[in-house]
């Protein structure tokens, strides 16, 4: 397990300890979550950039409009 040293403004450290707190966990625990949130966000990005890449786009368009039909 890797240590990381960050800087931040005592008023965002203060609210990032109040919002451990407030989850009942430690601000490591708060950090290791939100990281976690954050690569599986930029992982997702990721995969649908190269799906979009490599994609049809007439057959993209085509579910598009189904999800309208549907929505409405």
């Amino acid at each position: 397990m890797a240590t990381l040293t960050i800087r931040l403004p005592d008023d965002k450290h203060n609210r990032l300890k109040e919002l451990a707190q407030a989850k009942g966990i430690s601000v490591n625990k708060l950090i290791e979550e939100l990281s976690t949130i954050a690569l599986a966000e930029f992982d997702a990005h990721t995969r649908f950039k190269a799906m979009a890449a490599t994609g049809n786009l007439e057959a993209g368009l085509k579910i598009l409009a189904k999800l309208d039909i549907t929505a409405e």
